[in-house]
């Protein structure tokens, strides 16, 4: 792992924009796959929207697939109640059908096509979406908590790290429920050492950049 590089938050996109338009799709696949892993205190999804921006002006067209669009029904999802921190860990996330309609159809062999949410949330139903074509060596960027340790098919992770004091001072109260779920994520999956890039965000104006993995 190299050292800590202190970086602007817009500095970190466009270095880390540059790390992903240097880093081809495996053989046979449409997209670089790559997971953009943190709490939602974190802004996964803003950092991958930054990244989407940057990438098509190092000839790398980019799209977001938020993960928050592959969640269970409630019926499955809020099974034990709304803040069950063991069902957070284990029972949001459609794994399945993430790898299924997004990561398995761009790479390699799949029909390069991905499917842009599958679940609406709000209205606790199937989303109703066709599936959309994915341009052609881009990068398919999926942001959202929890990402690390289903088996699911990236390429590339960046993990957005808070230290887990700087986490209970960030979360907001009514989500303080799920801090045992992300104590339980960092002991069991330990997100830092599989990611290839991790983020340090606990003075979210003043990140810092490691690199591992497949950047080093």
């Amino acid at each position: 792992m190299t050292r800590p590089q202190p970086l602007t938050p817009e500095a970190l996109a466009d270095r880390l924009a540059a790390l992903l338009a240097d880093r081809e799709p495996e053989p046979g696949a449409s997209a670089l796959r790559v997971a953009v892993d943190g709490p939602d205190i974190t802004c996964p999804t803003d950092l991958a929207a930054a990244l989407a921006d940057r990438l098509p002006a190092l000839g790398r067209p980019a799209v977001v697939v938020p993960a928050a669009g592959f969640l269970r029904p409630a019926s499955l999802r809020l099974e034990h109640g709304r803040t069950d921190p063991d069902a957070r860990y284990t029972d949001w996330l459609d794994a399945g059908a993430l790898a299924r309609e997004v990561l398995d159809p761009v790479g390699p062999g799949g029909s390069g096509e991905y499917l842009p949410v599958l679940w609406d949330v709000a209205r606790d139903r199937a989303a109703r979406v066709r599936p959309q074509p994915m341009p052609s060596c881009g990068v398919l960027l999926v942001p959202g908590p929890l990402l690390q340790g289903l088996g699911l098919a990236f390429d590339v992770v960046v993990h957005l790290r808070v230290a887990p004091a700087a986490r209970r001072r960030r979360t907001p109260a009514e989500q303080a429920w799920e801090l045992p779920a992300f104590d339980r994520y960092d002991a069991e999956v330990d997100p830092v050492a599989l990611a290839d890039a991790v983020v340090l965000t606990d003075s979210p104006d003043h990140p810092a950049l490691l690199l591992q993995g497949c950047f080093t």
